[in-house]
């Protein structure tokens, strides 16, 4: 389990996730096809190349899908009872196929549970960068993670 528990986590902890991951046409068209998202700049080149970008965009829910996988193994994996929201979803620059994506997470805060005496909640900021180090993503997740046990 990579996971931490509840009680291993401080406030100001920062990981930088090993896992980074090149976004494929393939990645982009599928997703975008799965989740039925019929935006032209995702789907259609000729669209996209009389777009401001000059390119296919890269759906946003995929990026955000793939910074919060990126950061499960080393943040919830194995401890995480429960999501309870995300918030804060910014998407700041584009991203392009072919753009290589890596993934921060900082615990900005921490609070006992007061319904389940045996987890507490973590608040996380993850950020996704390219690789010209640019945040392209970036979100507050609260997770209600397991204590350790006796």
């Amino acid at each position: 389990m990579a996971g931490r528990f509840f009680d291993e986590w401080s406030i100001g902890d920062t990981l930088s996730h090993d896992i980074r991951r090149t976004v494929t046409e393939t990645d982009n068209l599928l997703f975008t096809t799965m989740t039925h998202n019929p935006q032209p700049l995702h789907l259609d080149i000729e669209a996209a190349k009389a777009s401001e970008f000059g390119q296919i965009l890269v759906n946003g829910t995929f990026t955000f899908s793939l910074m919060v996988g990126l950061s499960v193994g080393d943040t919830t994996l194995g401890t995480l009872i429960a999501n309870l929201g995300y918030d804060k979803l910014v998407m700041p620059k584009p991203v392009f196929l072919g753009d290589t994506l890596r993934a921060t997470s900082e615990v900005i805060g921490l609070r006992e549970s007061q319904s389940r005496p045996n987890a507490g909640i973590v608040t996380f900021l993850h950020r996704c960068l390219n690789q010209r180090d640019e945040i392209v993503c970036q979100c507050e997740r609260s997770a209600l993670i397991k204590r350790k046990g006796p």
